[in-house]
């Protein structure tokens, strides 16, 4: 069954694009992520040019974190002052990356800024987080304990804060900074970040395992929400069809998700998730050297046009 996408100028398969949001949704809800690392590629990968897939998926993922963003609130495993502080810098940081994003489009730059983008993230990232599961893995088979975590140089910066929901005293210029890089970023890669921010809040912010998601959802919620509204506005490339049958299909998927996250150990779901990051910025790298570089500009010389 197709269906012609206004924005995307293009005919899709419905039931293709209901089974990758289901997919998508099914990982999220595995792994306690946006998806948008993997969303945005799969609709680059059939076809919609990237500045329409970036601008698209940020609605679905601000309305992905909603529901978990509720969920967290009422369960009071969100911190109020670490979320109002992350978003201080979030929405400075979305506003730059989706200027930054119409400047790239002008230039006919952008689908090859945001290729290459994908590729030096998704393979750091997920080649980080692949090697740490791994250990983290061995050393459960070994029944050694994990490392002892100790402040770091970020906990003497100035500017200190009392954050009471998490337990934490903490300097507001690394919480700031991280909130600008992540809003940045989901701008500009249509991505949420939630697998980025998560480790950052953990291991450098040492933020307590218990607030960390659910603060981090936050996040995504309203830098997402403001990405969709500042790319339909200022772009016009939101397509809210293609938005549309990516929510029906991910809420359903993320059901399962859950369900099959609860029954895999914390360090087998890391390096899980390492392996599928670290996948996606290889499959990109291919693409890459499949398709030369002018192929990328000549394409999105034609969106701008």
């Amino acid at each position: 069954m197709q269906l012609y996408l206004p924005i995307a100028d293009l005919p899709v398969n419905v039931f293709l694009v209901l089974a990758m949001g289901a997919a998508v949704g099914f990982v999220s809800g595995m792994f306690g992520i946006g998806g948008g690392f993997l969303m945005t590629p799969l609709l680059i990968f059939i076809g919609i040019t990237p500045a329409v897939a970036v601008a698209s998926v940020t609605s679905h993922i601000a309305a992905s974190s909603f529901s978990g963003a509720l969920s967290y609130w009422r369960r009071r495993a969100i911190d109020p002052a670490l979320a109002s502080v992350l978003l201080c810098g979030g929405v400075t940081g979305t506003a730059l990356g989706v200027w930054t994003f119409t400047q790239l489009r002008a230039l006919g730059q952008l689908d090859l800024m945001i290729a290459l983008s994908y590729v030096v993230l998704l393979t750091t990232v997920g080649s980080l987080m692949f090697s740490e599961g791994l250990r983290a893995l061995m050393r459960t088979r070994r029944g050694a304990l994990p490392p002892r975590r100790t402040h770091n140089w970020i906990h003497g910066l100035p500017l200190k804060m009392r954050f009471k929901r998490s337990k934490i005293y903490l300097s507001v210029i690394p919480v700031v900074v991280v909130g600008i890089m992540i809003g940045f970023i989901g701008a500009i890669m249509g991505i949420g970040g939630g697998f980025i921010l998560v480790p950052i809040m953990i291991y450098l912010l040492r933020v307590p395992t218990s607030t960390v998601i659910g603060t981090s959802m936050v996040l995504t919620l309203v830098t997402m929400l403001f990405a969709t509204m500042l790319h339909a506005v200022t772009n016009h490339l939101v397509d809210a069809v293609l938005a549309l049958i990516l929510m029906v299909g991910g809420v359903t998927g993320a059901q399962f998700g859950v369900r099959a996250g609860q029954k895999i150990r914390g360090e087998q779901l890391r390096l899980l998730l390492g392996l599928l990051i670290l996948s996606v910025g290889i499959r990109f790298a291919i693409e890459l050297v499949i398709q030369p570089a002018d192929l990328f500009t000549i394409r999105d010389l034609g969106a701008s046009g």
